[in-house]
């Protein structure tokens, strides 16, 4: 996990629910740092840079492809 890279960065736990299914979709090796600690004390993400998305760089393509689509071409609308 030591080489592992930051590629993206959330404020809130919601955010990540979709990508985590995406990404063990696609069989990805990823992490997100803060996420247990914003689940409890969702007031404490700010002050812990936020919940961030860990990757290996190989994958480095591959995910940054998945969050450019979840970004545009998202179908799903709170209604």
């Amino acid at each position: 996990m030591e080489t592992f890279i930051t590629i993206a960065t959330f404020d809130y736990i919601h955010e990540i629910e979709i990508l985590k299914h995406r990404l063990d979709q696609e069989g990805l090796q990823y992490y997100f740092e803060n996420e247990i600690m914003s689940s409890i004390a969702p007031m404490y993400s700010t002050a812990l840079g936020g919940i961030k998305l860990k990757i290996h760089p190989n994958d480095f393509e591959t995910v940054k492809a998945i969050l450019q689509e979840m970004k545009y071409n998202n179908n799903l609308k709170i209604v």
